[in-house]
């Protein structure tokens, strides 16, 4: 008898292949320096960098550059990485607003013109994860890297 597959069951293993694959190209050490590029300067009042912030900006990092892995389909496609990006502008934005919820919690930020700042950089550092697993992406899909 032969073991009946759906195509949901197919189409999910691929995307854990494909998304596998692309996470051997990320180094955690590139990780960790975005993140304190980006975020240090907003916990001043603690002696180092809190690992759990570290740890929280990097899972979204990760999500945001998966993201942009996926959606590098359309780019190899032809389509720009403008185009590209307003067809998941409602995750990124999710990832963003995670992201700045999260910060805020920990960082305790109530001052306005604070959370705004911190809000451009969450911005900013989602943006900056989504474009460099967009381009990746497009270059494992030339190299046709699957």
């Amino acid at each position: 008898m032969t073991v009946i597959t759906s195509l949901a069951e197919k189409r999910q293993e691929k995307q854990l292949r494909y998304e596998r694959n692309m996470l051997r190209e990320l180094s955690l050490e590139k990780l960790r320096t975005k993140a304190l590029e980006h975020f240090v300067p907003f916990y001043t009042a603690y002696r180092m960098f809190p690992s759990v912030v570290e740890e929280g900006c990097i899972d979204l990092a990760i999500e945001a550059y998966l993201l942009g892995a996926r959606y590098s389909r359309f780019g190899y496609y032809g389509e720009p990485a403008a185009s590209v990006r307003c067809r998941c502008a409602q995750e990124e934005k999710y990832l963003i607003d995670t992201l700045f919820d999260f910060l805020c919690f920990w960082g305790n930020i109530d001052n306005d013109f604070l959370s705004q700042s911190l809000y451009d950089a969450c911005e900013q550092y989602i943006g900056n994860w989504w474009t460099e697993g967009f381009e990746r992406g497009k270059k494992r899909r030339r190299l046709k890297l699957r």
